[in-house]
């Protein structure tokens, strides 16, 4: 039996590109679409809508998949995520990924056995054609972190523009050697975090280093121990930026180690707000995710996938807010 990627093959397109025509977007050009539709009835591919058509054998259950259910920031979001589906009537199964793609695919064939109606991805280890592919069977939204370029609903914040706000700060505090302590991983909002940086240093006419730049993994054990060999550089930095507050206060701990003030010695700025941020000595300056909301309008966009209020890809990017503490500001 033919699968999507046979038709994306036989076209000479991408499996989203074949995703779109599938889905009637207006996005394809009358030429590509034409070739898809030609794919499909050459190999005479009929797309799996068992997921979309099926509404008496609804499930009323979600899937949540999360990459580390130890990490603080996914609190809030399950919460937005549980008060939207429990006033629908919906309950969720919260499976924690461990960014292990074996894991995340027996999930997987929980959502194709009809176990659930739907699914929330935060942070997605499948692959961008396997994720459409799965679009196609069933209703999914992706929550926090996404794949650029799919067919697929998501729900973020701006991240390039919240990171240089926050390196802006920092510059505009008198800092030019700014460090950067971003994510090994392939993750977009990583990358976006550091053009962010990037972009900030340029406008402000400073170059870019790379000899500044560390990659963990989030975690409050990677921030300290990164921050300890930038602080090894002569000159060292005055400043860092991290892209979580885990790794952010991994980062102060490690000055504080080494006799270092935060922030006389070394301004700490971190990312997502998490509820302890606040109570760290000295509390911590850090970009504020709207993280119950982000749970709320993802649940929302897919309870109306589900429900068929809504079809093909939407796009919702949620305010953000530089919190400036006491971990900058002398």
């Amino acid at each position: 039996m033919s699968t999507i990627k046979d038709v994306a093959k036989r076209a000479g397109v991408s499996v989203a590109t074949v995703s779109r025509v599938i889905n009637g977007s207006s996005r394809v050009s009358p030429a590509t679409a034409l070739k898809v539709r030609q794919a499909v009835a050459e190999l005479d591919y009929r797309p799996n809508l068992l997921g979309r058509n099926l509404r008496k054998t609804r499930s009323e259950r979600v899937l949540v998949l999360i990459p580390d259910i130890a990490n603080p920031f996914y609190a809030e979001i399950v919460k937005g995520i549980e008060d939207v589906a429990s006033r629908h009537g919906y309950s969720i199964m919260l499976c924690n990924t461990d960014s292990d793609p074996e894991r995340e695919k027996r999930y997987i064939k929980m959502l194709k056995s009809r176990l659930a109606d739907g699914a929330i991805f935060m942070a997605s280890e499948m692959t961008g054609d396997e994720l459409t592919e799965l679009s196609l069977e069933i209703p999914i939204v992706q929550c926090c972190e996404y794949k650029a370029d799919l067919p697929i609903t998501h729900v973020s914040i701006d991240n390039e523009t919240a990171a240089c706000k926050a390196v802006n700060h920092l510059i505009c505090l008198g800092h030019k050697r700014i460090a950067f302590i971003g994510a090994k991983n392939q993750f977009l909002s990583s990358a976006l975090r550091q053009e962010g940086y990037i972009r900030a240093l340029k406008e402000a006419g400073i170059g870019f280093d790379p000899a500044l730049c560390g990659y963990g993994d989030y975690s409050y054990e990677s921030g300290f121990r990164i921050m300890k060999q930038l602080l090894g550089l002569d000159p060292r930095p005055t400043a860092v930026f991290c892209v979580s507050d885990l790794m952010a206060v991994g980062a102060a701990g490690a000055a504080m180690e080494d006799d270092l003030r935060v922030p006389e010695d070394l301004a700490v700025c971190g990312f997502d707000n998490i509820y302890f941020s606040w109570m760290f000595k000295p509390a911590l300056t850090t970009v504020s995710q709207p993280m119950y909301d982000l749970g709320c309008t993802a649940m929302e966009a897919l309870l109306n996938l589900i429900e068929g209020k809504s079809e093909g890809k939407s796009e919702y990017f949620l305010e953000h807010e530089l919190i400036i503490r006491e971990s900058t500001v002398k």
